[in-house]
């Protein structure tokens, strides 16, 4: 975790101690003061709702040492009052945030890996954590924090003890992944997949592809990237990488493979993960055949940092994934409920969709569903297709929750 004066912090940002006592040290940062922490940094960013800068003093008194901020005016003063609590002066928070992250990244010796693609990204993050195991100190991105904030955050969070840092990638636009890639600066990457999400902002899978393909781009001669070998969009990728390309999937043409894959009542899968001359039988501890993929992934990175298929496999039994994420859970009434409502597109919810078919239930199947977002053009048929999918699948009931969702039960 970063560690330093605010004298060294300004100067590395550019800025200037403007209060309290150059020489106060913190460790760690957070944008949040509903996280800080005893002798963390507060960096005060404007948002759309709220601006941070009027919770300097709620940070002080949190007992954070340090405070980031643009502008010094009479407000921000009479929160700090006289106290050895310090204020940098910058021309702007969140590029100093960014700014710290970048040099920080080059104070570190661990293999980073990014992980992006359409869908699966936290899924393939959470899996490969825990296919890592805990004697690796690893370090990965917490929750959603996935953009031009979360990634900079992410990479303070590391520190020299750290073995592995993951860092999870999203963009909405081109260029985004790259410039996180400046920050995070990556020695291997995973892509998941190339799906129909941002349609409305990119206009195009084509253009999805190299928004997301940003990362292959980026990853040095001297890594590795993991490409997903059944995506129609991975071999178009390939050549943008420098660094040696690993194969992941279901196909027969790829490196590391899963094979002979069942489901149990709960909808869980088993299959039989090989790679080489090897080969070990994995178990979940959660609904979906496409994790089957996210398995995979997680694997072949796994197994690239030097961990045993035999580890990964026994590892992958007891994975634990984000809130939101296939999430299982028993209701007071005694109905298992299945949440996987986490910024849904047409290929996150087919798979939710078909998870729920494999589930066994001695009562209805009820599937709720609600808006996809960002789907542009596609928005009308896309809905519709999820519901004539649905209707095939023998699901029972089918809840319908937006405007956009009615042509899920149309569809249906």
């Amino acid at each position: 975790m970063v560690t330093m004066s605010a004298a060294r912090l300004a100067e590395i940002v550019n800025g200037e101690v403007v209060a309290g006592l150059p020489q106060s040290v913190f460790r760690g940062v957070e944008v949040d003061t509903r996280a800080i922490h005893r002798g963390m940094a507060f960096f005060a960013l404007p948002g759309e709702r709220v601006d941070g800068h009027g919770f300097v003093g709620a940070a002080a008194a949190a007992g954070a040492r340090v405070a980031v901020v643009s502008r010094f005016d009479a407000t921000v003063a009479q929160q700090v009052g006289d106290t050895a609590f310090a204020v940098v002066l910058v021309a702007d928070a969140a590029e100093a945030l960014r700014a710290l992250a970048a040099h920080h990244r080059g104070t570190l010796r661990c293999p980073v890996v990014g992980i992006t693609g359409s869908t699966g990204k936290t899924s393939t993050k959470d899996f490969l954590v825990a296919a890592l195991g805990t004697d690796r100190n690893v370090c990965a991105t917490r929750g959603n924090r996935n953009n031009e904030l979360g990634v900079p955050l992410t990479v303070l969070e590391a520190g020299q003890s750290t073995g592995v840092l993951i860092v999870e990638m999203g963009m909405r636009a081109e260029g985004e992944i790259e410039s996180l890639c400046t920050v995070a600066r990556p020695t291997d990457g995973i892509l998941t997949n190339i799906g129909q999400t941002h349609l409305e902002t990119l206009g195009s899978q084509e253009a999805i592809a190299r928004a997301k393909g940003e990362l292959v781009g980026c990853i040095p001669s001297s890594g590795r990237v993991f490409l997903n070998g059944d995506d129609a969009w991975s071999r178009s990728l390939e050549a943008r990488s420098a660094a040696p390309v690993t194969w992941y999937g279901l196909g027969k043409s790829v490196d590391v493979r899963a094979t002979d894959l069942v489901v149990d009542d709960l909808g869980r899968p088993s299959f039989t993960l090989h790679a080489g001359t090897d080969s070990a039988r994995v178990s979940l501890p959660l609904p979906g055949r496409h994790h089957a993929y996210t398995a995979a992934a997680a694997a072949a990175a796994a197994l690239y940092l030097g961990v045993p298929l035999t580890d990964v496999a026994s590892r992958l039994r007891d994975v634990h994934v984000t809130d939101m994420r296939m999430q299982v859970f028993l209701a007071a009434n005694g109905v298992t409920v299945v949440n996987d409502a986490y910024n849904a597109n047409p290929t996150s919810m087919r798979a939710a969709v078909d998870a729920l078919a494999d589930m066994k239930s001695s009562g209805e199947r009820v599937a709720v569903l609600g808006d996809m977002a960002e789907l542009g053009s596609l928005t009308e048929l896309a809905h519709f297709r999820i519901g004539e999918a649905l209707a095939r699948t023998g699901i029972e009931q089918l809840v319908t929750v937006g405007e956009r969702a009615r042509r899920i039960a149309e569809g249906a």
